[in-house]
């Protein structure tokens, strides 16, 4: 949806973009939220009070700051202080927008695909809708962001959730029209795509929608980063791939084996819908073999099935802090909906809702999942109070600990203190942690990695994770790293070597079971 006012200026939300004669307009990103939050609330007078605490949110900033913003806006626009065509100042009141609106529709389907860098590769991304809210969208198995649109049930679904807000979209690496790495990585690192996405399209809040494969990384996500993550939305999703005695509902790694060598040798993706969705037609079943072709390659597909049979974020679950929605269909074949109540019973204050229905994909009946989520988007709640977050606690020991730490900090994490002003680094998960020491370390220094969450913006810690990453260091044998049980489980697909180290009392808890990080590739 594109916004057009005194006939030759246009107002992209979606593009992030002003345009004058077609021409975009430079204009910096504040200004950009002030124009947006003048003219989302066109219909009255604005206080400025308020229109700081929209677009600042809630930092200090002074009026200069304010008045300098709507000044480069009204030069944006062809306005001016004088004639105020466009941004009215009613003195003492604050601000209004009383140019006329029109809205003008753009077809979704031909909105540009433009890239952004992720760790040196390439990722695909394309916005489209409009309005206040960003919505993220985490595609599952694969994703394809032109002909995603090819099909009439799921271009109905893109296009009724971008009519929520600002809808972006992004084909993770190794897929669409995405760039292809070497092998495929871990969910840890492919969850920066979702970070680059976001940062690139200038969205410093979003609600996340995850959907089938796509769910592990949203919740990864929401986890490590709440600051940015307005609410989550969990489809036909789960915690964990395969089956384990305390998992026992989801697909035995035989059957998930035999299940990718047919898919890998028949390569017939028409089958495979057939399973998915039960309800698709034969050119719904046409449009998803393309669309699967078209996405990845065999070697691709085996390392990506490969890949998601390793995930399990089940101890991220308790640290997701923002408001979820997990929903489900009763009769899905693919995952079972025991997997929904696992996630909506171990998320804090997470609601669940089943649907009926056997289609595991979103393209089944759209109009069924969307009226939920819509349901749950009506009032999102403002976020109240000090935020946690997860993070991966990387602790030095011994003979140059300081160095350590300023090493690691140097590696992209963030230096902190731990109990007794003990130099402690946090980052935004294990792998890049356990990756980030093993290439620091010398047979001096010892290593111990936990999972902890965190306050966002303090640096003194005392957290219980963080005293068990400390126990770990002073336990570890030189020029070891130590991990707890649930980085290991964090890690599984990284390309880390892991090996039992015993098992020790660390923090204040009994003993437990401890490992060894040996190698990453």
């Amino acid at each position: 949806m594109v916004l057009a006012f005194d006939g030759d200026v246009e107002f992209d939300p979606a593009l992030f973009e002003v345009r004058r004669g077609g021409v975009a307009v430079p204009l910096e990103p504040q200004a950009f939220d002030v124009l947006a939050y003048l003219v989302s609330h066109r219909d009255r007078v604005v206080p400025k009070e308020e229109l700081m605490d929209g677009v600042w949110g809630g930092r200090f900033v002074s009026e200069t700051a304010v008045t300098s913003r709507i000044k480069q806006v009204r030069r944006a626009l062809g306005d001016d202080g004088r004639a105020q065509r466009m941004i009215r100042t009613l003195h003492g009141r604050g601000y209004r927008f009383v140019a006329p609106v029109e809205v003008r529709v753009e077809v979704s389907a031909n909105a540009p695909i433009r890239y952004t860098v992720s760790d040196g590769l390439h990722i695909a991304y394309q916005m489209t809708g409009g309005g206040e809210l960003d919505i993220v969208l985490v595609p599952g198995f694969v994703s394809h962001l032109e002909l995603d649109w090819a099909d009439p049930r799921h271009a109905r679904f893109l296009d009724r959730l971008g009519s929520y807000g600002r809808l972006i979209r992004f084909d993770k690496r190794g897929t669409g029209m995405s760039d292809r790495p070497s092998g495929l990585p871990d969910l840890e690192t492919r969850m920066h795509d979702v970070m680059a996405v976001m940062d690139a399209v200038g969205s410093r809040r979003a609600v996340l929608v995850g959907y089938s494969e796509g769910g592990p990384m949203a919740i990864l996500f929401a986890a490590a980063h709440p600051e940015r993550v307005a609410s989550l939305v969990l489809y036909g999703s789960y915690a964990k791939r395969t089956w384990t005695e305390d998992y026992p509902w989801a697909q035995t790694e035989e059957a998930r084996a035999a299940y990718t060598e047919l898919l890998v040798t028949r390569w017939d993706w028409e089958a495979d819908m057939r399973m998915r969705c039960p309800s698709a037609d034969a050119p719904m079943q046409r449009w998803w073999a393309q669309r699967m072709r078209a996405s990845a390659t065999p070697s691709t597909v085996r390392a990506l099935m490969d890949m998601n049979s390793l995930v399990d974020v089940r101890d991220a679950l308790p640290a997701v802090r923002v408001p979820t929605l997990v929903l489900h269909r009763v009769g899905d074949a693919l995952v079972h909906p025991e997997g929904a109540r696992y996630l909506a019973e171990r998320i804090p204050g997470a609601r669940l809702e089943l649907l009926d229905g056997d289609d595991h994909f979103v393209s089944g009946d759209p109009g069924q999942i969307l009226d939920a989520v819509e349901r749950f988007l009506r009032d999102l709640p403002r976020p109240a109070g000090q935020q946690l977050a997860l993070a991966a606690v990387a602790a030095p020991a011994g003979p140059g600990a300081d160095e350590l730490a300023s090493g690691l900090g140097a590696a992209g994490g963030r230096l902190c203190s731990g109990p007794r002003g003990r130099p402690v680094v946090l980052f935004d998960g294990p792998a890049t942690a356990v990756r980030a020491g093993l290439a620091q370390l010398d047979g001096r220094r010892r290593l111990g990695v936990a999972i902890a969450e965190v306050p966002r913006d303090e640096t003194h810690l005392e957290a219980y994770g963080i005293q068990v990453a400390v126990g770990l260091a002073d336990q570890a044998r030189p020029g070891s790293l130590w991990v707890t049980s649930a980085v290991r489980d964090l890690l599984a697909g990284s390309g880390v070597l892991i090996e039992a180290a015993g098992s020790l009392a660390v923090g204040m808890a009994e003993p437990q079971p401890v490992f060894r990080a040996v190698v990453a590739s």
